[in-house]
């Protein structure tokens, strides 16, 4: 079964770009960072870590607890959360646990901050998305329509030092990832890249399979 890891950091697009690879090749779209969103909102309800359990159904939806959280998960509380939850290592090992079930005998696209690196460390392909905070400070503030873009640029330089100096699987890109800067880039033009990336790869490796 074919995966495909993208990994990056905030707000550099690999949500965009996963669910586009995933509806062009049939795959499963695993969006990892709401597992861990949804255990902040878990503990942020009240519940102790053993009591928060994450699901995701065949749809691809976050189950909290068998409740669809998948649509409320995306706040600025639950970006810094999920930030520090994703340090615990008791939550990461559950949820890698997890993610590797989810991938194991299925075609997906995973997208997260370690998927090339610890969860899928053989992935078929493996991206790694970069771009300027500013940029990312911009898009992020865009899709939420938030008119503080200081702030939204502090949420985004906090969350990234927090997350490439974990001592925990920290942000960094695999060493046979292929690293897409998107700053200056559309969406489409990055998506297009991705896809002739995969196809190239897969061919090469139906060929080796001969």
């Amino acid at each position: 079964m074919t995966h495909i890891a993208i990994d990056g950091p905030a707000a550099s697009g690999k949500t965009s770009l996963g669910h586009a690879l995933a509806q062009h090749f049939g795959f499963l779209f695993v969006e990892t960072g709401k597992m861990y969103r949804a255990v902040a909102l878990g503990l942020n309800r009240g519940l102790a870590l053993d009591e928060v359990h994450i699901t995701m159904n065949d749809a691809g939806r976050i189950l909290l607890n068998n409740d669809d959280v998948s649509d409320i998960l995306h706040t600025p509380i639950l970006d810094q959360g999920s930030s520090r939850v994703a340090t615990r290592p008791e939550v990461r090992q559950l949820l890698v646990r997890l993610q590797q079930e989810i991938a194991a005998g299925r075609a997906v696209v995973m997208e997260g901050r370690d998927i090339g690196t610890v969860v899928l460390p053989h992935a078929d392909v493996k991206i790694f998305l970069q771009a300027s905070p500013e940029e990312r400070a911009r898009r992020r503030a865009s899709e939420r329509h938030q008119a503080e873009l200081d702030k939204t640029l502090r949420e985004i330089i906090t969350r990234d030092t927090r997350d490439q100096t974990r001592a925990i699987a920290p942000l960094n890109p695999a060493s046979d990832a292929t690293i897409i800067r998107t700053d200056n880039k559309s969406l489409a033009e990055v998506v297009s890249e991705v896809i002739a990336l995969v196809e190239e790869r897969l061919h090469t490796g139906d060929e080796a399979a001969k």
